[in-house]
């Protein structure tokens, strides 16, 4: 079962978080599907011939961005899939919170990489299979 439908995330400046979220969604395998001045979205929105879709849409939030236990988790299909992930999010504005890894505290696969994106949201990619 897949729990969610779409998630939003919240941002300050679009301009800002544009290619931090292009580059990290293409390393997942995730495909842009709009451009908006006040929102960016990714993957596939579900239709009733397709439920099991999930989409992501960044929006432009004024609001402060406080430090929270808050986080956005997006699978990946490999761990190379995580460190890409990882690797790009780096390249276009990100912050470390936890460089791609085994968390074995969460299961024997767990393999994870945590960021901060530029407005301050912590995001993490995460593989649950043993590696190949």
């Amino acid at each position: 079962m897949q729990l969610l439908d779409h998630v939003s995330i919240g941002v300050p400046d679009l301009d800002a978080a544009r290619p931090f979220y292009d580059s990290t969604m293409k390393a997942l395998g995730a495909t842009k599907v709009y451009d908006r001045s006040n929102a960016l979205g990714y993957g596939e929105r579900c239709t009733s011939a397709d439920t099991k879709s999930t989409c992501l849409s960044v929006y432009l939030d004024p609001g402060r961005i406080d430090v929270n236990k808050r986080h956005w988790c997006f699978k990946a299909v490999s761990r190379e899939q995580v460190d890409a992930f990882f690797t790009a999010g780096l390249a276009a504005g990100g912050r470390s919170d936890g460089e791609p890894g085994l968390r074995p505290h969460y299961h024997g696969d767990y393999y994870a990489a945590f960021l901060f994106d530029p407005a301050g949201n912590r995001v993490e990619a995460v593989c649950h299979t043993a590696s190949n």
